[in-house]
C-alpha cells in the first residue's frame, strides 16, 4: 500500500494534474490540508472513503492516520495545496513514513507562482531582463531562514524574485528590496491566485506595501518583484527565431 503527497494546485479545482484527480478519487483514506484545498476535489473521494481535515491535527496524528491506513491495506492521498517541493512540509512526514517503512510517491501540482504568473500574463524569464527567478520566503516566529539567505543577500543579483508567505511584512520587505532593485522596480502581489477571488495589487516598491495594505492582503498570496513585470522592447527568444531554423537544418 502507497501514500500519495499529491499537490492540489494552487486553488482552482481544475488546475490539478490527471494523475493527482484519479488518485483522490480511487484512495479509501484521504488527508486534506484544511481550507487550502478545493472543496471540490474532496467531493471527488469514493463514498465510503475516510476524509480528514488534518489542519488540526499534529504531526504525529497525521503520520499514525497514514501508517495505519497501509496498515489496513489501504492507499492514502495525502493532498497538499500547491506543489509538495514548495513549503509543504512533506520532508518531515516522509522521514517518518521512511522510518515505519511505509510506501510513498509524491504527485507534483501547479505551485502558487506559476498561478500568479499566469494571472499576471507576464513570463517570469525574459531575454536580456532576467533569466533566474528566486523563490524563497522570510524569516517568521515559526521558522528562520538559513545563514545566506536574508532579502539583502538574495537581492544581489536583482533576479526574477518570488517570496511567499510575506504578506504581512510588505512594508519592510519593499523597504529592503528597493535598496538593491531601485524604488521604481515593478512589484505585484497576488493573493489567492487562480481562485475566485483573485485579487491582484500592482506597483513598484516604492507604493506595492500602502497598495497591499490598502487592499487588505495579509496571507495566501506571492510577492512578485522584478523588471520582467514591465518589460518591454526585448529582443524574442532564440528558441524560435530563424536563424535557430537555420542551425536546425
Amino acid at each position: 500500500m502507497t501514500v500519495y503527497f499529491v499537490g492540489a494546485g494552487p486553488g482552482a479545482a481544475d488546475l490539478i494534474t490527471v494523475r493527482g484527480a484519479r488518485i483522490i478519487a480511487s484512495s479509501p483514506v484521504c488527508l486534506y490540508a484544511g481550507s487550502l484545498v478545493p472543496r471540490e476535489l474532496l467531493a471527488t473521494c469514493p463514498a465510503e472513503a475516510r476524509v480528514i481535515d488534518s489542519s488540526r491535527m499534529t504531526l504525529d496524528a497525521i503520520v499514525a492516520e497514514m501508517v495505519d491506513a497501509t496498515a489496513r491495506g489501504e492507499d492514502v492521498a495525502r493532498v497538499h495545496s500547491g506543489d509538495p517541493s514548495l513549503y509543504s512540509a512533506v520532508a518531515e512526514q516522509a522521514r517518518r513514513l521512511d522510518a515505519a517503512g511505509v510506501d510513498y510517491e509524491i504527485v507534483p501540482g501547479v505551485p502558487s507562482f506559476a498561478a500568479a504568473s499566469a494571472a499576471l500574463k507576464r513570463e517570469l524569464t525574459v531575454p536580456e531582463v532576467s533569466q533566474t527567478v528566486v523563490l524563497t520566503r522570510i524569516s517568521t516566529l515559526s521558522t528562520a531562514m538559513p545563514d545566506g539567505e536574508d532579502l539583502a543577500t538574495l537581492a544581489r543579483s536583482r533576479a526574477t524574485m518570488v517570496i511567499h508567505l510575506g504578506a504581512r511584512q510588505i512594508d519592510p520587505i519593499a523597504v529592503e528590496l528597493a535598496r538593491h532593485y531601485g524604488a521604481d522596480c515593478p512589484v505585484a502581489v497576488v493573493a489567492f491566485a487562480s481562485r475566485d477571488d483573485e485579487t491582484i495589487v500592482r506597483g513598484t516598491l516604492a507604493d506595492i506595501a500602502a497598495a497591499t495594505v490598502a487592499a487588505g492582503i495579509v496571507r495566501t498570496a506571492v510577492i512578485v518583484v522584478g523588471r520582467v513585470l514591465a518589460a518591454e522592447g526585448f529582443p524574442d527568444s532564440f528558441l524560435y527565431s530563424s536563424a535557430r531554423r537555420a542551425l536546425d537544418h
